[in-house]
């Protein structure tokens, strides 16, 4: 297959688009490539074409809501902020970063999340990386405090019974699959910041920390009217779009409204979090969790204005 066949296989993948990362779809093609720069250009088009999808959190943090409106969240580095919160549901977010002296913000990226849900919190992060090499696994995760390990082939699968929690690996690594039955599915990634990525950015990245990083995609199933987050907003019922139309890079306000003094902390001004008083210390998980361990119409980012 040479270069040219590129847009057959872009038209193929887009009957996919019910998958984030459909790797099963383009296996086959890759016998077949000439070029290494022809299956990078496929990666860069799954990327791009999945992270403009309404619930899709990547990159410099890029958000599309639900009504399909992009927005960026900067943040702060090193510091939490809630992404959704409902009264069964919240999700923070930990953001990684560059200083820009430049610029009077930190370029950041979304490095873990702390999910919490009726008695249980799940984290997902990525771990530091020097050099980037796809082969090698990436993926941090725990349960109750627990660490989750799965073998590094795509369908491994993790199994919660007690409360109805699966993780599913869909690539042999870096690639997972998060549900809570009727309650809702994230689909995350771990990816680096590459050479190019800093070079056309000027993100300053160098050689000891490529900013391993998580591209996220959300989908809900059981959220109320009033849930809230850099994200849920986007999905209450009186919802309107702070967002201004137009604008190359629309960026949300809001750092004090969403940020929470930890990881799995519910204690954002926004907070709707009503269950799960009996959980474990947020330290103790981070504790048990490191203690253990051996070693993130077409929609063209700016979508349509909708209201509700």
């Amino acid at each position: 297959m040479e270069c040219e066949d590129y847009k057959m296989e872009v038209k193929f993948l887009n009957y996919y688009h019910n998958l984030l990362f459909p790797s099963k779809i383009f296996l086959g093609y890759r016998k077949n490539m000439n070029t290494g720069f022809c299956l990078k250009m496929l990666q860069v088009f799954i990327s791009r074409y999945y992270c403009n999808r309404p619930g899709a959190v990547c990159q410099d943090p890029r958000f599309v809501g639900a009504d399909g409106l992009t927005f960026y969240f900067h943040g702060k580095k090193d510091d939490d902020f809630c992404l959704v919160t409902d009264s069964n549901l919240h999700i923070n977010a930990h953001f990684i970063g560059r200083r820009n002296e430049n610029m009077k913000r930190d370029f950041t990226w979304v490095q873990s999340l702390g999910i919490l849900f009726n008695n249980h919190k799940l984290f997902i992060g990525a771990k530091k990386t020097s050099t980037w090499n796809n082969a090698l696994d990436r993926i941090d995760l725990t349960f109750d405090g627990q660490p989750i390990i799965l073998p590094n082939r795509e369908g491994a699968k993790y199994l919660e019974s007690n409360s109805s929690t699966s993780i599913t690996r869909n690539r042999d690594t870096n690639s997972v699959v998060i549900e809570v039955e009727g309650n809702f599915q994230i689909k995350a990634r771990v990816v680096p910041i590459t050479e190019e990525d800093s070079r056309i950015h000027n993100y300053g990245i160098t050689e000891d920390d490529c900013f391993a990083h998580l591209d996220l995609s959300f989908k809900f199933y059981s959220l109320s009217g009033e849930v809230n987050g850099v994200l849920g907003q986007t999905y209450g019922s009186n919802y309107v779009s702070r967002v201004k139309i137009g604008i190359e890079m629309p960026v949300l306000g809001g750092e004090r409204e969403f940020s929470s003094s930890d990881i799995f902390s519910t204690d954002c001004a926004v907070s709707r979090f009503s269950t799960g008083t009996t959980q474990l210390d947020s330290k103790e998980v981070f504790a048990d969790q490191y203690a253990d361990l051996k070693c993130a119409n077409g929609m063209d980012g700016k979508g349509v204005v909708c209201k509700r």
